[in-house]
Order: structure tokens, then sequence, then C-alpha cells
């Protein structure tokens, strides 16, 4: 096992370089593997070729993106990147046996003993020859993508949790990979599409027959979900985040509704979709317009939404509110806190609506639903006052969480948070300016620092100061978290926010362990024995 993905071991050592000698058996055995490999010929159609130099009729053992992790028989596609094109790999990709090359540009003199293959667009065509290598997994299961600012990993984990019963339900999320027979932790979002596929056929091969997963906007953008079948694509919201990649917030939603209109492939049978959300207004209309025969189903607290709560209350503990949908209502009391928390469980609430599923029947596991891991995940260690861990890393996410435990919290709210190096800039002053009118106090603090110095990301904060004595500077992460939670009285909350599930930090070229939660907890059990 290579990564994430299984490989074909007999048909890799099938490539292998063999001795000039060989007996009859070993030829036999040879022979008899290489007529049941792929070709390249099957993964690849004639319209999708510019260009090709070499035999389209050859065995092939598997695909690669990384020329390190080439092995014998594979076809390797320099994908271009934003530092380096992957075309500069190809030397090394075939010293290690990779057999064909798929790339946007070829090399001027490109080795005789690989076919060289020239697309128009490497991505695309990774994405479909990885669906064809590994027998199209997404039409053997019902696949459900979540995409929006906030809120996707909370939505698919309770998704895959109401759809989760008598049938194995898969994962790809921000946390991990929950393929069925195993769990992985997770890379990335959304994963490269040779991943996206080779770990659906693994979902496929454990029987699973629902597959949920976060579809993130670059995901989107690089073509990591082309030729997905979607049963349903969910839309949670949109607000100010990744614009250092997508320049403006038009252009992140237009790459958002890619999921929706049919541009990554067939749209969505089922389009769920969020009408509290302004762009989630704008969503429907565009839907309307370009999939007239897609099935909308919309949620929210707006009272033309198809799925909606009414009369909601909140408390330190818990949600309650009337769930209406056309068939019916129902009151539900959630374990899960906070106003987004009822926008996200009837997002998913939604999804399983659409998909058939009835909620009289999936919302009575409901109360033993435990927190999303780095999701305003409580932690409790005895003491008396609220501490909750969540992921909030924009200016957006931490209004809407602080502006929740300010509805619910009697006493003070104070927040630790930070903002990630090498990251769009302009949001430093906005997360200061969102922490400052939402909270009592703030511990600004290091995120993710990466290769950037922790001054520079002070000093770009500091822009957003309004009120000094309100907020403290601690590069000490560990420390910012003591002092707030030295600084809360009884009836108070505090909010760690930024790296939810994580257990690293990154400063610079190195990695160090460090989980907010396990930390918070230590910290607490300290404090606890010295008082």
């Amino acid at each position: 096992m290579i990564g994430y993905l299984t490989h074909n071991y007999s048909l890799i050592h099938a490539f292998q370089p063999r001795p000039a000698r060989r007996t009859r058996g070993e030829t036999l055995a040879l022979n008899r593997v290489f007529k049941t490999a792929p070709k390249l010929s099957d993964c690849l159609r004639e319209d999708e070729l510019v260009a090709v130099k070499g035999e389209l009729e050859r065995p092939i053992s598997g695909l690669a993106i990384d020329s390190r992790r080439v092995a014998p028989g594979n076809v390797f596609f320099a994908l271009p990147g934003l530092r380096a094109d992957g075309v500069s790999y190809v030397d090394e990709a075939i010293s290690r046996g990779a057999v064909a090359i798929v790339a946007q540009n070829m090399p001027p003199f490109p080795p005789a003993k690989a076919t060289f293959i020239r697309v128009a667009d490497a991505r695309k065509a990774l994405a479909l020859v990885a669906q064809r290598y590994y027998k199209f997994p997404d039409r053997a299961m019902t696949v459900i993508g979540v995409t929006g600012t906030s809120g996707k990993t909370t939505v698919a984990h309770i998704l895959k949790y109401f759809l989760n019963g008598d049938q194995r339900v898969g994962l790809l999320g921000t946390i991990s990979y929950e393929l069925g027979n195993r769990t992985v932790p997770s890379y990335q979002t959304t994963p490269e599409s040779l991943d996206v596929y080779g770990l659906m056929a693994q979902m496929r091969d454990a029987g699973c027959k629902h597959a949920v997963m976060e579809v993130s906007s670059h995901g989107l953008d690089q073509q990591r979900v082309r030729g997905v079948h979607f049963g349903a694509a969910v839309f949670t919201n949109l607000s100010h985040d990744h614009l250092d990649y997508h320049q403006t917030l038009a252009a992140y939603f237009d790459v958002k509704t890619r999921l929706f209109d049919g541009s990554t492939g067939a749209p969505p049978k089922v389009a769920v979709v969020n009408l509290d959300d302004a762009h989630g207004e704008k969503l429907v209309a565009k839907i309307a317009a370009e999939v007239p025969g897609a099935r909308v189903v919309t949620f929210g607290e707006n009272p033309r939404a198809i799925v909606r709560a009414e009369n909601v209350q909140l408390t330190t503990a818990r949600a309650t509110f009337k769930l209406v949908w056309p068939q019916g209502e129902m009151l539900i009391d959630s374990p899960l806190v906070g106003r987004f928390n009822v926008s996200n469980l009837l997002a998913a609430i939604a999804t399983a609506w659409g998909l058939g599923r009835d909620p009289i029947v999936f919302l009575a596991k409901l109360r033993a639903l435990k927190d999303v891991p780095g999701r305003m995940e409580r932690i409790d260690e005895g003491q008396r006052f609220n501490v909750l861990v969540d992921y909030a890393h924009t200016a957006d996410a931490l209004r809407n969480a602080l502006g929740m435990l300010r509805a619910i919290t009697p006493g003070k709210v104070h927040v630790v948070f930070g903002c990630g190096g090498n990251r769009d800039r302009t949001q430093r002053p906005l997360m200061v300016r969102a922490v400052q009118a939402a909270a009592d106090h703030g511990y600004a603090t290091a995120d993710n620092p990466r290769t950037e110095a922790i001054a520079q990301i002070f000093a770009d904060m500091k822009t957003g100061v309004t009120a000094p004595d309100q907020i403290s500077w601690v590069a000490d992460r560990r420390r910012a978290i003591s002092d707030a939670l030295d600084a809360c009285q009884p009836g108070d909350s505090l909010l760690i926010a930024g790296k939810g599930h994580e257990i690293i930090q990154e400063y610079a070229d190195t990695v160090f362990p460090f989980d907010d939660r396990q930390v918070a907890r230590e910290l607490l059990r300290s404090k606890t024995r010295t008082t």
C-alpha cells in the first residue's frame, strides 16, 4: 500500500526489470498478468488527445502524480503547479519505471521508451482517466457533495450519521477519510482526483452504498471532482475566505456554483441550498435558470424554506426548535450548540429527506449524536465555565461563533485566536475587528505561522485593533490558552479558535505536536489541582 491507495503488486512486479534468461513458466506467468492488466487505450478517449508519441496499446500498472511515488508500469501525470510544472519531473518518473507520461506540454526530446501523451488540460485528463481506471466507483454509490465556506465538516458528519443505518457510508473530509473497512487521517479536504476515485473504489469494495464528501473551492477549481456523479449537492453558506486564491467574492461564488450547474460533469439530482444566505438565494435562481430539471430543496429559518426551523431556542448545552417539512413537523432537541449548528443540522436533514429518507426515522437517534471533532467541541473537566474548541479561522466564522456564545453566555466571552501564516493577509485586521466587536477579551496568538514571522502576522492584525485594552498579544499558544483559562469566571465562555481538530502546529519547515483540545484539558486539570 502506497499512501491511501491499494496497488496491484503482482502487476507492478511484472513490470520490474527481468534477467535476459527466463524459464518458460516465468514467461507464461508474466503473459497471464499482462493479459489481465488495463491498457492505456482503455483509459483515454481519442477526442481527449492533442498529440501522442508512442504506443497506446500497452498495459499499465497504475496512475501517479508524484514522481517520487511512481511504481514500475505507472502512468505519470505531469500536472502544472503554482511553484513548478510536473514536466520537470518526467525524467525521474521514467527512471522509476513510468511507461507513459500525460502532460499539457511535451518535453523537447521525450525518451523513446515511454509513451508521451499531450492533452489540453492535464488535471481534467487525470480525473477522467482515474474514474475509468477505478471502474466508475461513484456510479456504484450515491455520492453527496457538501460545499460552502463554513459548516462543511459538521454537515458531512451529521449526514453520515443519519444515513449510516443498515448500509455502510463512506466519508471524505477535512478530519478523516472513512472508507468502510478502515479510517485514515485526511491530508486534504478534497483530495486530488486520483485519490478521490481511488478512495471511492475502496468504499465501493467495502460495501458502502453512500459516500459523503466535503468539496472545497480549490477542489472544484482544480477539477478534483471532475466527472463525479453526485446524487446530491449541498450549499451551506458563502463568506470572505480564500480570496488570496480566488481574488474576489464573485469569483469564489462562481467556483462554488460549479458543483450545481453541471460544470464538473452531470449536475446533481438533488440540490440542497441554504435560503438564509444571500448567495443561497442567488444559487437557487441560477439553478432554476440553467438546470431546470434539478430538484431543489431549500432549508433555513426563512419562512419560504422547504425544510425549516421555527421557534429556535438556544442554551449553552443544546438547541431546540420546531422542524417543519412538507409532510410534517416535529420538535427537535439537538445536542449541538449555536444557531449556525441549527443551520448545519437543517442542511443534513434536508439532504437526507431529499434522498428519500423519513425524518421521523433518522432523527430518532439525534440525541446520541456526538460533537464533531474540533467543531464547537466542548472541553469539560468539571470547570464552572464553558470551554469550546472550534475551527473558526475567518472573520465571518469568528463573528458567528462569538455571536452564538454571546447569546447563550450569562458571563463574559473570551477567545483565543490567531491568523495563519502565508495566507490571506487582508483577513487579519478583519478577524481582530470581529473579535473586538463580539468578545469581552481576546488573546491573539500563533495559529500556524508557517514560514512567516509571528511579528509580521501580529503587525497586520494590530491594524484592526479598536480597543487595545481588550486584547492581549501572547505569541506562545499554550501560554495564551492558559492565560485565557485563568481569566474565566463561573458563567463565562472561552472559545479556542482556529485549529479545531488539528493536532500539529507549523513553524517554518517544522511541524510540532499541538492539539488545542488536549492542551486545554491538561491545563484545566493542572489548574484544578492547584486551586
